[in-house]
């Protein structure tokens, strides 16, 4: 199959969105570890304290998300790039490891969504 500029830049849709989901949960969980934050410094509660550990683990998780989404972004460019100047053989490389770098990416999403529901039937476990 040949590699043409069209494909790479079928890419360009799909980790713009995926950039902005990836963006919106790590202002929800910012906001989220703020305020628990100041719940701790009244409190000083261990239950409080967990969460706040929990979150930073998620927070990693998903600054790792963005930084490969980012990267399969930016080698899907130069895929275009290396097309353009007719270097098929890098191209196809180069292509390969931006669809590496995104199923990464979203294999990273999976874990951080099975954490997140996992932190969630806790909570909802401890109001029963």
């Amino acid at each position: 199959m040949e590699l043409t500029l069209s494909i790479p830049a079928l890419l360009f849709p799909a980790i713009s969105l995926t950039m902005l989901a990836y963006n919106a949960r790590y202002l929800a969980i910012a906001a989220l570890i703020r305020q628990l934050h100041g719940q701790y410094q009244e409190t000083s509660s261990n239950p409080v304290e967990k969460q706040i550990l929990q979150l930073t683990k998620r927070l990693t998780i998903i600054k790792n998300m963005q930084a490969t989404a980012i990267i399969s972004f930016l080698l899907a460019v130069i895929t275009m790039s290396l097309i353009y100047l007719q270097l098929p053989f890098w191209a196809n490389l180069i292509f390969g490891i931006s669809l590496f770098a995104l199923m990464v990416s979203l294999i990273l999403s999976l874990i951080e969504v099975q954490l997140s529901t996992k932190a969630l039937s806790i909570q909802l476990k401890d109001m029963e």
